[in-house]
């Protein structure tokens, strides 16, 4: 898929604000510092599309960018560590969870994990949530550059061991790079063909 134009659309709190649901989406969230936005921008070749920061917890709405006029890119708050009130943290979870639950063309859930970390708790019971939902998702493992490739392909199979105790079956998953564009050409070919099965149906 070649990316022709990435635009910004909105910002909301509210899924029943969101753009009408006549195209594919497909949203993107992780923990927070897991480098959600430089992965976005990585995908659609514009360091300047989605804010990135030094400080957890910097996407606090849900942002909806349009790629080439055909389907949509949700960038969604992180989860976890975040310099915010209990109050504020809450109110983000019900948000995620409702877009998540109750978005119509919500084609597939990117769940970023930094491959630096042996598996968190806290993205496994993520992960959990959504197959309890239902909510189909694919794994995309940030940060590969950090660490040398053997660490990488190490905590991967780390991940996906911890999750085989629990699943009967893994989903896809990506090993990427911002930094070096590793994992961008296969992200955007499933993409491209959920939007197929998307026009289908």
């Amino acid at each position: 898929m070649k990316i022709t134009e990435a635009k910004f659309v909105m910002s909301n709190t509210d899924y029943l604000r969101c753009p009408a649901a006549d195209k594919p989406e497909y949203a993107f969230i992780g923990r927070s510092n897991v480098g959600k936005s430089s992965l976005i921008n990585m995908l659609v070749n514009n360091k300047n599309l989605a804010k990135t920061s030094q400080t957890p917890g910097k996407t606090q709405v849900i942002n909806h960018f349009i790629i080439n006029q055909k389907w949509y890119l949700v960038d969604l708050p992180g989860y976890g560590f975040a310099k915010v009130s209990k109050a504020d943290r809450a109110d983000w979870e019900v948000m995620i969870a409702d877009y998540l639950v109750n978005r119509s063309n919500l084609q597939c859930v990117f769940v970023l994990i930094d491959v630096r970390h042996e598996p968190q708790r806290i993205d496994l019971e993520f992960l959990q949530w959504l197959g309890e939902k239902d909510i189909p998702f694919e794994l995309v493992f940030t940060k590969s550059d950090k660490v040398k490739p053997a660490e990488a392909q190490r905590n991967v199979e780390k991940f996906e061991e911890t999750m085989l105790q629990t699943w009967e079956s893994m989903p896809s998953a990506y090993i990427t790079s911002s930094e070096k564009g590793i994992g961008r050409v296969e992200i955007l070919e499933e993409i491209e063909f959920l939007n197929q099965d998307f026009q289908k149906s």
